[in-house]
């Protein structure tokens, strides 16, 4: 395997780190900067949206760029986003620094991929890829557990400035070993569009919004459910997140195992499911158990949350590509930009549940976009069932 994978890895890590640690910042950046946790929340709105339309469109744009260049240029702008982060005198320049974040791991992602392909052989491209996407779930397993750590520590300026060392660090590290000359194809967006409107690919990425709309909407504000709805220091936080991430790790190693076995499109729905009622669990702990015993309840969840939840990514994968192998690269470019437009919703859904409820209204709310994915996913299958013909 080539060593240089495991560098494109570490970017992954990098970003990845930062998207997912800043459900666990919004309590201390609300208080510092006077404003609602609801209203923080529009920092994971406006990441998620930037991600979702910008990426695709760089993509596009940089396509037949140097993938060094894109790449290091890409690290250099998420360092400037995490420092300007860090040093923000404002909410309105931390949302901004947010979407530059955004920006540049979107495109970060695209390019890795595509470079960690270019660095192989035939027989090694989905092993490339692995490792690199596999950066993503460290990152959830120990990288947002960390980067929480260290805001319990040095606040959470000190977890952008941390964030942003190691971005400079993989940068360089990245600039001095990968090769120039590797140039990507450049794909239009017309072409891109055209692969979503194929039949049977545009229930799949709705279905992947819908899903994580319901994810988000408890995600996102974990942390006032954590603290407010289970009386949970926020010293526990780095403990929650590192349960979620050790289910993240088995649930996306088994979500694709299951996929194989047992059919992806069965895995998904079990998923969905089981992601309904783990959501409903949430609000049912918070509203009917004591706080000594709700939120080590809470705790406890995360584990098996995670295992369902990181089920779902590897096994809708496995379905989308199905339906166009011939596109595969642009059919998941398009789920991984359903996939952020949902993380986006569901801040919002989030934030409002917030503004006219408490924190242990957000798993009802949540269960129900689960269930909706799972009725659009049953309504699909129905409808793609050949009807008979009545004999003659």
């Amino acid at each position: 395997m080539d060593k240089r994978l495991f560098w494109l890895a570490l970017g992954s890590f990098t970003i990845s780190t930062e998207g997912f640690v800043i459900s666990s910042l919004l309590p201390d950046i609300a208080r510092d900067a006077g404003i609602s946790i609801p209203l923080a929340g529009t920092l994971i709105t406006a990441f998620a949206l930037a991600y979702a339309v910008g990426t695709p469109i760089l993509a596009t744009l940089t396509g037949e760029w140097d993938r060094r260049r894109v790449i290091l240029w890409t690290l250099v702008f998420f360092v400037i986003g995490n420092v300007a982060a860090a040093l923000s005198s404002s909410f309105e320049v931390l949302l901004i620094a947010r979407i530059i974040m955004a920006l540049s791991s979107g495109l970060f992602a695209a390019t890795a991929q595509g470079t960690a392909v270019a660095l192989v052989d035939d027989h090694h491209r989905a092993r490339a890829i692995a490792v690199v996407v596999g950066g993503t779930t460290v990152a959830v397993a120990l990288g947002a557990p960390l980067g929480a750590l260290v805001a319990t520590v040095a606040g959470w300026r000190g977890t952008f400035f941390a964030i942003a060392g190691l971005g400079a660090l993989a940068g360089a590290i990245l600039w001095y070993r990968l090769p120039r000359g590797i140039v990507g194809t450049r794909l239009p967006l017309k072409r891109r569009l055209a692969a979503a409107l194929r039949p049977g690919v545009m229930p799949i990425l709705l279905t992947t919004v819908i899903a994580l709309i319901g994810a988000f909407t408890v995600f996102a504000y974990i942390a006032p459910l954590a603290i407010e709805g289970g009386g949970l220091s926020p010293l526990a936080l780095p403990g929650m997140l590192l349960a979620f991430g050790v289910g993240a790790v088995i649930g996306n190693i088994a979500g694709g195992q299951a996929a194989d076995r047992f059919g992806a499109t069965r895995t998904v729905a079990w998923s969905l499911a089981l992601s309904a009622a783990m959501l409903v669990t949430f609000s049912l702990i918070p509203t009917f158990l004591p706080h000594s015993i709700a939120g080590p309840a809470l705790m406890g969840m995360m584990v098996p949350w995670g295992v369902v939840g990181w089920a779902f990514p590897p096994a809708q994968a496995s379905r989308i590509i199905k339906l166009a192998p011939d596109a595969a690269p642009i059919v998941l470019s398009l789920n991984a930009s359903a996939l952020y437009l949902g993380v986006a919703l569901g801040a919002v859904v989030g934030g409002a549940v917030l503004r006219y409820g408490v924190p242990a209204d957000l798993g009802l709310v949540a269960a129900a976009f689960p269930l909706i994915g799972l009725g659009i996913m049953l309504a699909g299958r129905m409808l793609a069932r050949p009807v008979a013909m009545p004999a003659e």
